[in-house]
């Protein structure tokens, strides 16, 4: 009878076994209180929910500020990218402390209801879901905390919105992700902070930042009516993204493997060491470079001419503009952190027939020659730096008898457009710009202690500013007086430089990776783009080769590769930069 006994119970225990393993090693057959399996589609609720919200966002972007529609699908995101999605909004939009407050308040509220929601919506149902008045808690504990530790970020892509160029944003969007990864179960049960996210977690976080991205193409291309639609569709996926994310953590061996010490915040901790490790390698490059661009610069230049060799036979767009006479004076006006007098020399070389000049952000002496600067000189006020670049015209056409070419690189591109906005005048023929600065100003914050629209962003800025101030050798104030000039004229003098398309001629080339800091818009033939970084053009020779080639009147051309990389670039980066009312495309 035993015997017997015990060779009938052994089937039921390997069956038994074998339908545990097969529940731990697929939690979406998570069978519900009718004995059916659990699945996605069957949880109707959570996704009408994400999808609604998502298409109702949608419809409100496409009627007040469509250059902004491809943010909709982020409404209902996995909490941590969803955070990143309202500060942009609540940055860049503020007049007042008071309204800053009171937003922050509905913002912090709403969404940790909204996630609450979304977390008892897509829990499996044959599982036992957290109290929601618990869930509740943990999202609103959760989103103040990841508001915190984002607002750094927030604040570099508000800044970027201020000054595009690629290099804070280069910084920015890695440390959002390496922060979000570890916060991508943040708020969902009670004690998240213990632990680290399961992968599958983490791993709809990713592909979610991929999905967003790729509609940030598709998006700003589609009728108002496909936007709605496609939102709603990626409010769909959402769902998806908060179903996987909910029955990773419903099981309880996934949980325990990451459970560490029980009072120690695995997740928040790893979170603030992404900064910690972000901080010290600024340290570190401003310690080497010691005033000198970063060495990616010198390894792009390099890159830049086996590319450029690559597609010299390519077919390109091209910008044939008209020849003028020899012996034309060149003022070359270098970027921030620039030094005087010895950056235009490479351009010098290059065109060995013409007189040659470096611009100071000094001004001239007495006998009419630049003064030299070190690399501080350069914070000052972009109309003051319009009109030091004025005066030098002025006085190297004295001094030559013709009109001047300009070859500005970075800030300079800014005084260019100060200058020809407050000396309409001036004697310029040619005007070259390398890494410009395309459309500054497309978000403003008032002056100190004064309230208007982005006035908390403005602080933050102010305080990050000085921060990386202290680090580098540039001096505590960092860019302060650039930064505020920019936000209060920059889009005015921009604005201003479409009426002398006619009056000079026209060359802009762009580093690919600038692309990230481009309107989402197609761009002037006159519009030229390299494989390189910000910076350091002035010492790239294939790109003084197509300078050289731009003042002699003959044609220059660049890959069509690279303007069709750069126009996708934009668009899907436009995602994640500061929300916008409309796209301010050059003309």
């Amino acid at each position: 009878m035993v015997s017997t006994g015990t060779v009938g119970w052994q089937p039921r225990r390997l069956v038994a076994g074998i339908g545990v393993l097969a529940y731990r090693l697929h939690p979406r057959r998570v069978s519900s209180p009718g004995g059916r399996p659990d699945r996605f589609l069957g949880h109707r609720g959570l996704i009408a929910l994400s999808a609604g919200v998502a298409m109702a966002e949608a419809g409100l972007l496409v009627l007040a500020a469509p250059a902004a529609v491809a943010l909709a699908p982020q409404v209902t995101a996995l909490p941590p990218l969803a955070v990143f999605h309202d500060l942009r909004w609540l940055f860049g939009y503020n007049r007042s402390w008071l309204e800053f407050a009171a937003w922050m308040a509905i913002l912090v509220l709403g969404r940790s209801a909204l996630d609450a929601a979304l977390v008892r919506l897509a829990w499996p149902r044959g599982a036992r879901p957290p109290r929601l008045i618990g869930t509740f808690s943990a999202s609103l504990v959760f989103t103040l905390l990841a508001g915190l530790l984002l607002v750094p970020v927030v604040t570099v892509v508000f800044g970027v919105a201020v000054l595009p160029f690629s290099w804070p944003l280069l910084a920015a969007l890695p440390v959002m992700l390496f922060v979000a990864l570890p916060l991508s179960h943040g708020g969902v049960i009670p004690g998240w902070w213990r632990r680290l996210p399961p992968a599958r977690a983490a791993g709809w976080a990713m592909a979610c930042f991929v999905e967003y991205s790729v509609l940030g193409i598709m998006l700003p291309r589609l009728a108002p009516a496909g936007v709605v639609a496609v939102a709603g569709l990626a409010g769909v996926v959402n769902a998806r993204a908060w179903y996987g994310l909910t029955t990773a953590i419903a099981r309880p061996a996934r949980a325990r493997h990451h459970r560490l010490i029980a009072w120690v915040p695995v997740a928040p901790v790893t979170a603030v060491a992404v900064f910690a490790v972000a901080i010290g390698a600024a340290r570190l490059i401003f310690d080497a470079a010691s005033g000198a661009p970063p060495a990616g610069i010198a390894a792009a230049s390099a890159a830049s001419a086996g590319f450029a060799a690559a597609a010299g036979s390519a077919v390109g767009t091209a910008y044939t503009p008209a020849a003028h006479g020899p012996q034309a004076p060149v003022l070359v006006v270098g970027g921030f952190g620039s030094s005087c007098c010895h950056t235009g020399h490479g351009l010098a070389d290059a065109v060995p027939d013409m007189l040659v000049q470096q611009f100071s952000y000094l001004g001239l002496d007495a006998a009419g020659k630049p003064v030299p600067q070190g690399p501080s000189a350069s914070d000052i006020p972009i109309g003051e730096l319009g009109d030091r670049i004025a005066a030098q015209v002025w006085q190297l056409h004295k001094q030559t008898g013709q009109r001047v070419d300009l070859v500005a690189e970075s800030e300079g591109t800014l005084g260019v457009y100060a200058m020809l906005a407050r000396h309409p005048r001036v004697p310029v023929g040619s005007i070259a710009l390398l890494s410009p600065i395309v459309a500054p100003g497309q978000v403003s914050f008032p002056a100190d202690g004064r309230q208007g629209q982005g006035m908390a962003a403005g602080y933050a800025l102010g305080v990050l500013n000085r921060l990386v101030g202290e680090m580098s050798p540039f001096g505590s104030a960092g860019a302060e007086r650039l930064i505020d000039s920019v936000s209060s004229v920059g889009a005015r003098y921009w604005a201003g430089i479409a009426a002398h398309q006619t009056s000079a001629r026209w060359l802009a080339v762009v580093p690919l990776a600038d692309a990230l800091t481009l309107p989402a818009c197609s761009m002037p033939s006159n519009v030229l783009f390299v494989p390189a970084f910000h910076g350091g053009l002035l010492g790239d020779p294939p790109v003084l080769a197509m300078v050289r080639d731009f003042l002699d009147g003959r044609t220059v051309s660049g890959a069509r590769s690279l303007r069709e990389a750069a126009e996708l670039m934009s668009s899907a980066a436009a995602v994640w930069r500061m929300p916008v009312l409309s796209t301010p495309c050059p003309s």
